[in-house]
């Protein structure tokens, strides 16, 4: 999850909880560097948003170059964002002691984190720049919105709009940077913006409790658990239902098959939350949703490109 930054709680050394444990960090490994930063790169929402980018290249037709290029700056993207997330809310996980952090663990430093996350951001300037200046700025934009997201918005009531903007751009960016520039149609836009939406509320789920231990405040935290729950699962599964719906009909035996999915899970998630609103199990379903919505949105590559298609 994005972070705010050490500022925003006050001065706490981070490997303070591990000091009696490990030595400084000068003297540590750099395995325990490389440990550390593969940690801290969230590798599950990385691999995740990197997987879709390569499954949607390839399924809207795009060239083999194409494809690993516009993938490439994704994966930089999105380690900038993770690194990122990681440095600025270092303090705030020493706080409540959150020690599968890699800078609480004592594995790496938020200096380090630091540098790696500008590294990786200048990277993904040149690999997104070198897609065109069009889809490039595009793709810019999104992973600025992550940034934002990490720097200050995660506490405001607005911290959804990220999540919204990034997705929503990111097939536009994939299409944009096909031969010819076509531009993908609106039920796309829509569908992956509420897919980053849902995820970013069942995303925070889990997390609650220690970031209202440290102030931060963003939609999900104001609406508490119970009605969060419910907005994850209904925009979920509201992103399921234009990706199914979105394109010329007939809808596919797949879209139905994962719109029925959606809904039977979402509905197994509203009833756990009823029963226990502690319960992580609305989280995981909540997952699922999302993952039937990334299969959806995949199997409808071909329709992303209308018009490359009929050619």
């Amino acid at each position: 999850m994005f972070g705010r930054g050490v500022a925003s709680v006050g001065l706490v050394d981070p490997l303070a909880p591990n000091a009696h444990r490990r030595s400084p960090w000068p003297g540590a490994h750099v395995g325990r560097a490389l440990q550390g930063l593969a940690l801290a790169a969230h590798a599950g929402p990385t691999l995740l948003v990197t997987g879709l980018t390569g499954a949607l290249a390839i399924g809207v037709g795009a060239p083999g170059g194409t494809a690993v290029l516009v993938t490439a700056a994704v994966l930089a993207g999105q380690l900038s964002v993770g690194w990122s997330n990681d440095w600025l809310d270092a303090g705030r996980d020493a706080l409540v002691e959150r020690s599968e952090k890699p800078v609480v663990a004592g594995l790496i430093r938020p200096g380090t984190l630091r540098t790696a996350a500008l590294v990786a951001a200048a990277g993904c300037v040149v690999l997104s720049l070198a897609t065109g200046l069009v889809p490039g700025t595009v793709h810019l934009v999104a992973v600025a919105g992550a940034w934002a997201y990490n720097l200050r918005l995660k506490n405001t009531a607005a911290s959804w709009l990220p999540y919204a903007v990034s997705f929503g751009l990111l097939p536009v960016f994939i299409v944009l940077a096909l031969p010819g520039r076509p531009v993908p149609p609106w039920w796309v836009v829509l569908g992956a913006s509420l897919l980053g939406v849902g995820a970013h509320v069942a995303n925070v789920l889990p997390d609650l409790e220690d970031d209202a231990a440290t102030g931060v405040r963003g939609l999900p935290h104001r609406w508490g658990r119970a009605r969060s729950t419910v907005l994850a699962l209904s925009v979920l599964v509201a992103a399921v239902g234009v990706i199914v719906l979105g394109p010329p009909p007939p809808v596919t035996p797949a879209g139905w098959s994962g719109a029925g999915a959606a809904l039977l899970l979402a509905g197994a998630g509203a009833a756990a939350a009823h029963r226990d609103g502690r319960s992580r199990l609305p989280f995981a379903l909540s997952m699922a949703v999302a993952a039937v919505c990334v299969v959806l949105l995949v199997l409808a590559g071909p329709e992303l490109v209308p018009e490359a298609r009929a050619t």
